[in-house]
């Protein structure tokens, strides 16, 4: 993975010491790392699942310690599993806003949830 910013290399390098310590680089396939971000984003939803929208936007300290956890769980895959694939992160998401701004202009998109194939 190219440099990237510190605080994300430093989580990278956090995780491949984490792995390798544990001798788990066996297991982190991409595929594994990919299905292991869809269990901890389905556990992210979880937390959410039966609550209205505005009650979503008000969590109780308990609950949003345990959303931060799995947002957490979340971020570290995602890194492992670019670290795994040599994908620098932050310039594929810098990369998808241009796509999604060319998709989405504001003329068009401004105050409107419709999908881009939509217009």
């Amino acid at each position: 993975m190219k440099k990237t910013n510190d605080s994300l290399d430093s989580l990278r390098d956090a995780l491949r010491r984490f792995a390798a310590a544990r001798d788990w680089q066996q297991f982190h396939t991409p595929k594994n790392l990919a299905m292991a971000v869809s269990v901890e984003v389905a556990e992210l939803v979880e937390h959410f699942q039966w609550l209205t929208a505005e009650q979503s936007g008000r969590l109780n300290a308990t609950t949003k310690r345990a959303v931060g956890e799995e947002i957490a769980d979340v971020l570290l895959y995602l890194t492992r599993l670019a670290d795994v694939l040599d994908i620098d992160p932050l310039a594929a998401a810098e990369r998808k806003i241009k796509i999604n701004a060319r998709k989405y202009p504001v003329r068009r998109s401004r105050g409107s949830a419709r999908k881009y194939s939509d217009y």
